[in-house]
C-alpha cells in the first residue's frame, strides 16, 4: 500500500466527526471531574488561586512551564532580549564577528546567572574532550564523553561538581543540570565532527562559541556542530522573501498558545488529577483514557512552545534550529516518537544511523536501539521509570522491525496485493491501532508515574472490556485514518503525481481513422508540452 492510498470523502468527514465528538466528550468528564475536586487537601499544593477574572483555581503542578511563563519569566526574557539586541547591533555592524560576540554575551550571561566557579567547571569539561578530539579516534571521545556525563548522573561526583555552584538563586539548581547535559552532548558531537574532519581539527574557539551560544545553552535543543558551524560562520545575511514576518507571526503564535494552556489550566486539573490515585479509582474510563491522551498533548504543547520561543530567537540570529517535535496526534509508530527533535536527530546522527545503518537487518537494528536508548538512559538519569520506559520503547522500535519483515513474507504479501489500496489502509490502520496505545501508555509512565499508566491499562483492557476497549479502539482508529489523510495530502505536495501525457493520433478515439489529410494530423505530430513545466503550473 502506498501512502498516497485514498479513501472515500465521506468515510473521511465521518472519521472526523466522531474524533471531534469524543474529544469533546473526553475532555467533558475531565472538565467535571476537575470542578468538583477543586478543593481537595491532595490539590492544595498545585491547585493555587489562578487569575482573577475566571474566578477558579489554576493547575500549577508543572514547575518548569511555571518557571518558564510566571514564576522567572521576567528573568529569562531580560536575558534572552539582552542576546536579541547585542546580536543585532553586531550584525549590522560587523557581521563577521557576531559568532563571536554570541560567545563573549553567552559566558557573561552564565557568568552573572551562575558564577564563575561554574564558568570554570564548564570550561574544564569543554578542553577535556578537546583534547580527547585531537586523537582523532571516534570510540574513544563517544566512551570519554559518556564517562563525563555520568559524572552528572552518578554519586560521589554530584555532590562534588555541585559544590562548584554557590547562591540562593532558586532556578540555579535547574540551570545547573541544564547546562550541564547540553555542554556535554554539544562537546561530543564536537568531538566526533572533528574525528570525521580529514584536514586538520577545528579551533577550540569554535568549540566556545557553539558551547556558550546563549539561547541553547540551558535548555537546548541541541544542534549538532556541523550545522551550527556553517550557519553560524555563513557570510551572507540576507533574507528570504517573507522570512522576518514569518518569524514574527511564529513568535505570534507561540504567545497565543501560551495564553490558552494557562487559560485551560483554569478549567481541567490533567497534570494534578494523575497524582491522586484515590481520586482516579472512582473517575469514568473516559475520563482516564482522556487524562492519559492529554498529558501526552500537553507534553507535546510545553516542548513545542519552549523550544519555540528559542528557536524564533536564533532564527533572528539567521539559524537554522531544530524543529519541534512531531505532535502525539500525529504519531503510531515508534519510529518517529520523541519529544525533543534536537536530541533525537543527535542520537540517530551519531548512534541510532551509525550502527543500524538502513535499518534492515533485525541484528544491526537491535544493536543500535539498544545503544540509542542505552545513551537516553544516561542522558536522562537512570532510575526505574526511565528503565521501564526505554525498555518498552526499545522494544517498540524492533517490534515494528519484526513485523514489517514477517508480514512481507508470503503468502500476506500476495494477499496485500490481491486488495484494494482503500481496504489495505483500513486493515493497516486497524493494527496501527494497537501500536499507537502501547505508545501512549509507554510514554505516560516517563510523563506521569507508574501507578497512573498501570491504572490506564487496567481499565481500558481488563476491567473495562469489551465495552470501553471496543469504544476506544474505534475512536483511534478514526484518529488514525484522519492521520493517514493527512500524510497522504501532504504527499501528494511533496511529490505529486505525473500528469498524464496528452492525447495524440494514435491514442484519441479518431486516431485509426485520421489520415494525413485531416486536420488532426499536424495536432498529432507536434512535440508534447514538458512535464516538468506541467507539474509547476
Amino acid at each position: 500500500m502506498g501512502i498516497k492510498a485514498a479513501l472515500p470523502r465521506y468515510e473521511i468527514y465521518f472519521y472526523n466527526t466522531v474524533l471531534g465528538l469524543a474529544m469533546f466528550w473526553a475532555a467533558s468528564w475531565i472538565f467535571e471531574v476537575s470542578s468538583s475536586s477543586a478543593n481537595r487537601k491532595t490539590f492544595k499544593t498545585s491547585v493555587k488561586p489562578g487569575w482573577y477574572y475566571f474566578g477558579r483555581k489554576m493547575d500549577t503542578a508543572d514547575s518548569e512551564w511555571m518557571m518558564w511563563f510566571s514564576t522567572y519569566r521576567d528573568h529569562i526574557l531580560f536575558a534572552l532580549s539582552g542576546h536579541v539586541l547585542f546580536a543585532k547591533i553586531c550584525s549590522m555592524l560587523a557581521p563577521q564577528y557576531r559568532s563571536l560576540v554570541y560567545m563573549v554575551y553567552g559566558l557573561l550571561a552564565v557568568w552573572t546567572s551562575m558564577g564563575w566557579t561554574y564558568v570554570t567547571l564548564m570550561l574544564s569539561h569543554c578542553i577535556l574532550l578537546y583534547s580527547i578530539s585531537l586523537v582523532k579516534i571516534r570510540w574513544l571521545c563517544f566512551v570519554t564523553g559518556l564517562c563525563t556525563l555520568a559524572t552528572f548522573k552518578c554519586e560521589p561526583f554530584v555532590s562534588w561538581q555541585t559544590g562548584f555552584v554557590d547562591g540562593d538563586f532558586e532556578l540555579r539548581h535547574i540551570l545547573y543540570y541544564g547546562g550541564c547535559g547540553f555542554t556535554i552532548m554539544r562537546c561530543m558531537s564536537f568531538a566526533l565532527e572533528n574525528c570525521e574532519r580529514k584536514d586538520g581539527n577545528y579551533n577550540i574557539l569554535e568549540l566556545l562559541k557553539y558551547n556558550f551560544y546563549l539561547p541553547f545553552f540551558y535548555f537546548g535543543p541541541i544542534m549538532t556542530f556541523d550545522k551550527f558551524y556553517i550557519q553560524a560562520n555563513k557570510s551572507d545575511l540576507t533574507r528570504k522573501e517573507r522570512e522576518m514576518w514569518n518569524i514574527n507571526l511564529q513568535g505570534l503564535i507561540y504567545l497565543g498558545v501560551i495564553f490558552v494552556v494557562d487559560v485551560l489550566f483554569h478549567f481541567m486539573y490533567i497534570l494534578t488529577i494523575p497524582s491522586d490515585l484515590k481520586l482516579l479509582k472512582h473517575v469514568s474510563d473516559w475520563a482516564l483514557v482522556g487524562l492519559a491522551y492529554f498529558n501526552l498533548v500537553y507534553d507535546w504543547v510545553k516542548a513545542a512552545v519552549m523550544f519555540g520561543v528559542i528557536n524564533t530567537i536564533s532564527r533572528l540570529d539567521h539559524l537554522d534550529p531544530p524543529k519541534p517535535p512531531k505532535c502525539i496526534t500525529l504519531l503510531y509508530v515508534f519510529a518517529e516518537t520523541h519529544f525533543d527533535r534536537g536530541i533525537n536527530e543527535w542520537l540517530c546522527k551519531y548512534v541510532y544511523d551509525y550502527l543500524g545503518g538502513k535499518h534492515q537487518n533485525v541484528v544491526e537494528e537491535l544493536i543500535a536501539t539498544l545503544c540509542t536508548f542505552g545513551v537516553t538512559i544516561l542522558w536522562l538519569g537512570p532510575c526505574e521509570v526511565v528503565l521501564i520506559w526505554a525498555f518498552f520503547n526499545c522494544f517498540g522500535l524492533n517490534f515494528e522491525l519484526w513485523a514489517a519483515k514477517f508480514f512481507s513474507m508470503e503468502p500476506f504479501a500476495s494477499f496485500e496485493m490481491a486488495m484494494s489500496d482503500a481496504m489495505s489502509r483500513r486493515i493497516r490502520a486497524i493494527f496501527n491501532t494497537f501500536n499507537f496505545w502501547c505508545i501512549v501508555l509507554y510514554n505516560i509512565l516517563a510523563l506521569n508515574n507508574l501507578d497512573f499508566a498501570k491504572l490506564v491499562a487496567k481499565r481500558l483492557f481488563l476491567k473495562g472490556f469489551p465495552f470501553t476497549t471496543i469504544i476506544a479502539m474505534f475512536v483511534t482508529y478514526c484518529l488514525i485514518q484522519v492521520i493517514k489523510e493527512r500524510e497522504r495530502r501532504q504527499a501528494l505536495v511533496d511529490d505529486p503525481d505525473p500528469l498524464p501525457p496528452p492525447p495524440t493520433a494514435a491514442t484519441s478515439p479518431t486516431g485509426a481513422a485520421a489520415t494525413p489529410a485531416t486536420p488532426s494530423a499536424p495536432a498529432a505530430a507536434q512535440p508534447a508540452a514538458d512535464p516538468s513545466k506541467e507539474k509547476a503550473e
